[in-house]
């Protein structure tokens, strides 16, 4: 993983030397999920996007994320028939444009904030969903992001899909690894995340998106269920819960 300091970054260390307000508390870090479908049509071949939305923390900042687990649910099927895997090693030396054709399964956004003294500054990030190879039987993905501003950097997490319990049907658990900034700064921290995986048409010059996700047959009274549980590199944790309406 590099790091490459920009003329942002080094005007706001230039600009920082108060530190927190005297009485100023750090308010306990919160998430909510925003799931949806397109098309939300029982049994059909969908988008399915994912969106997280961070608040609190020091500062208005949550601590550096460590692991996410989000359950799915029951009924939903996702499909990796002819979907080829990218080497986790091929990942790391060639990024993105290194994965085999066929082996992406979805693509996303992110926003980070990096701390500059007392200054937090914002880092976004383009994200690739690749499949990895299987761990004990269990299909895993590798999401690869990368940000070029302020900081031109890299970082793969890791995602496991195995299987849940009711009402839930499959249960995804991501590790992300730390994602350093500046020397003796906090590592970057998520302010939002968007993933969309599935019915993601061919860009001119992309990898085209292999996979399917197929939405429920049946719906449950009040909708689909998601739910999120989230630690934090401080050892803090945060959940939230949301459902997509029934077509």
């Amino acid at each position: 993983m590099s790091c490459r300091l920009s003329a942002t970054v080094l005007a706001a260390l230039a600009a920082c030397c108060a530190g927190p307000p005297a009485g100023a508390h750090a308010e306990a870090a919160s998430v909510s999920i925003h799931p949806s479908f397109l098309p939300n049509r029982l049994g059909a071949s969908t988008a399915f996007t994912l969106a997280f939305r961070f608040a609190g923390g020091e500062e208005g900042i949550p601590p550096p994320l460590h692991q996410v687990a989000v359950d799915l649910p029951a009924g939903l099927r996702i499909y990796l028939g002819g979907v080829k895997v990218c080497p986790l090693a091929r990942l790391k030396r060639k990024g993105a444009s290194g994965c085999p054709s066929g082996s992406l399964i979805g693509r996303g956004h992110a926003l980070l904030e990096v701390h500059a003294g007392s200054q937090a500054v914002p880092e976004e990030a383009t994200l690739w969903i690749f499949r990895g190879p299987s761990r004990e039987g269990l299909p895993t993905f590798e999401i690869f992001g990368h940000g070029e501003t302020p900081l031109d950097q890299s970082a793969i997490g890791t995602e496991i899909l195995e299987t849940d319990k009711a009402p839930f049907g499959w249960r995804t658990v991501t590790t992300i690894p730390p994602i350093p900034t500046l020397v003796y700064e906090p590592d970057a921290s998520f302010v939002s995340v968007s993933l969309t995986v599935g019915g993601i048409r061919r860009s001119p010059g992309a990898h085209a998106v292999g996979g399917a996700i197929v939405v429920p047959r049946s719906c449950p009274a009040g909708g689909f269920p998601f739910a999120a549980e989230l630690t934090f590199a401080d050892h803090s944790t945060a959940s939230a819960a949301a459902k997509v309406p029934c077509p």
